[in-house]
């Protein structure tokens, strides 16, 4: 049990920096202290620094995709499903802000392309799910037929944009997605939104 919980408190500490200083600035010898682990530990479980970020996002991505197709699998109609995948897509990632910022940011960079092709994979999978539910809604006669790629970025582009520019959706204001409060009416706005425009796209016309 020990062992385990050390392994965890090892990912926690990780991740932490990771959102913190990127992957470059990060060093095992930060996550073990970080961790209260020795680096023995850290090269024991993941052997290398980039094996700790890789099981990281292996974790969040995959993990994600499990609760996807629980709701993709789910006996309702498509429309309902897909409002609950936008619903749960975008609490998850405004509940996480700085893990998807940093996540973009260290995909975005390139320096380990052979590595993080086998995360773009995982994400990849993950829009699948959201496309077979949409061809589940056109199939059945609940949606128009649109371009389903197009559909997903426009609001996967939208949550990513909010996300990383939360003010861009009131000038006035001063939204800080650390704080609670803020966090949780940007969260409602951008539901709403959300579930109303894809709705609308995809609704077939009186």
């Amino acid at each position: 049990m020990e062992k385990t919980d050390k392994k965890t408190d090892i990912l926690i500490a990780a991740e932490k920096l990771f959102c913190e200083y990127g992957f470059e600035g990060t060093s095992t010898r930060h996550i073990a202290k970080e961790s209260g682990a020795n680096m023995a530990m850290i090269n024991y479980y993941f052997g290398s620094k980039m094996g700790v970020f890789m099981e990281i996002m292996e974790e969040r991505v995959l993990g994600f995709k499990s609760q996807l197709n629980l709701i993709k699998e789910e006996k309702i109609p498509a429309r309902d499903k897909l409002l609950k995948v936008i619903e749960k897509y975008a609490s998850r990632i405004l509940n996480n802000a700085s893990f998807h910022k940093m996540m973009h940011r260290e995909l975005s960079l390139s320096l380990r392309p052979e590595v993080f092709a086998q995360i773009k994979e995982a994400m990849g999978q993950n829009l699948f799910v959201i496309e077979d539910i949409i061809k589940e809604g056109i199939a059945s006669g609940d949606f128009r037929s649109v371009d389903i790629r197009m559909s997903i970025v426009s609001v996967m582009g939208t949550i990513s944009m909010v996300t990383t520019s939360p003010n861009k959706i009131a000038p006035d204001s001063n939204y800080d997605l650390n704080n609670e409060e803020d966090r949780e009416t940007i969260k409602k706005r951008l539901i709403a939104h959300l579930q109303d425009m894809i709705l609308t796209h995809l609704t077939k016309p009186q």
